[in-house]
């Protein structure tokens, strides 16, 4: 493995991360009613920083080999739509539309998963725990829909 694309992936992984810093849970999380099944505050940073590990290990084995367009392809969107989650759900406070972008996330790591095994067996394991956190986070997302109804989303011009 390439330590200098690890090091690019795992960079490209921090800037997705750096949503969580800029939109933090805060109160009006806090006031939210949860899931039963709702991680501790302390597993979620853990949590990710596994993650981001991981998938910065495997893009970095992927990246290198031949026929990895889909892999790569994949690798990519899904650091998009998990960018793209954190202000919507957090920062406009959107849970539906956070839960729909959880969709094509969820596929997209089902799909750089799927795409990271058939060309590196160690690479496409290192996808399966994030494929497993993103399904808890979409019945999280889900859950939160359900048990919070009436949660008014933050209006744009309040901003």
């Amino acid at each position: 493995m390439d330590i200098s694309l690890f090091l690019l992936f795992l960079l490209a992984c921090s800037a997705a991360g750096a949503t969580g810093a800029m939109f933090p849970p805060g109160e009006w999380y806090k006031t939210l009613e949860k899931p039963w099944f709702t991680p501790p505050d302390w597993a979620f940073p853990l949590a990710w920083t596994t993650i981001y590990l991981l998938i910065s290990f495997a893009g970095a084995r992927v990246a290198v080999l031949n026929d990895n367009a889909y892999a790569m392809a994949f690798w990519a969107v899904q650091a998009g739509f998990s960018t793209l989650w954190t202000p919507i759900f957090f920062g406009l406070r959107r849970i539906r539309g956070a839960l729909l972008v959880m969709l094509p996330l969820w596929l997209s790591v089902l799909g750089a998963t799927l795409s990271h095994f058939w060309l590196d067996f160690w690479a496409g394991a290192a996808f399966v725990p994030y494929l497993a956190w993103v399904t808890v986070a979409a019945a999280l997302n889900l859950g939160m829909w359900r048990l919070n109804p009436k949660v008014e989303p933050l209006r744009v011009d309040k901003l």
